[in-house]
């Protein structure tokens, strides 16, 4: 198989939403697969001779998926100056994030707002489940970092506080 076939086989696999392809020709066997995201899937080739029982990978063009924003839960960020003594509350799971309880209801917390440790800050819904999101620490809601009823990644920053 040639280079140039190899990369029109990624670029289908990417398009087409396809999670995997397997192909086996004269002894050569690649296998394409894509992780399921939200986001586009990025292929990852493995090719393998099986002839020779060969265990490690011929070829490998793998690029990793990485959210915007990272950093670990409720843990102080490292920002310069002013904003060093503020903490950052992320988000324990993948989900869909609200600010509310239901969409008559007011949000949990608004920039301004003051909490204990144990306060629901927010709701993050995965798989059909409404997981409430407790503050770890008490103190005082500076930025809302996520738009109500968006998805969110494992570890990305959903709010600036201010602890008490």
């Amino acid at each position: 198989m040639q280079l140039k076939e190899i990369q029109e086989l990624i670029r289908f696999v990417s398009k087409s939403g396809v999670s995997e392809v397997e192909i086996e020709n004269n002894g050569f066997k690649i296998v394409i697969k894509t992780p399921i995201v939200t986001s586009a899937p990025t292929p990852q080739l493995v090719a393998v001779q099986t002839p020779q029982l060969i265990s490690q990978p011929v070829v490998a063009a793998t690029q990793p998926i990485v959210p915007a924003e990272q950093v670990a839960v409720a843990t102080s960020s490292p920002k310069s100056g002013e904003n060093s003594r503020f903490i950052t509350i992320k988000s324990p799971m993948i989900g869909t994030f609200y600010r509310s309880a239901s969409p008559e209801k007011p949000p949990l917390a608004s920039v301004g707002d003051e909490f204990k440790k144990g306060d629901v800050l927010c709701i993050i819904e995965a798989m059909k489940l409404f997981n409430e999101i407790e503050s770890e620490y008490a103190g005082k809601i500076v930025k809302v970092l996520v738009d109500d009823a968006s998805p969110v990644e494992y570890d990305q920053a959903l709010f600036l506080i201010d602890p008490a």
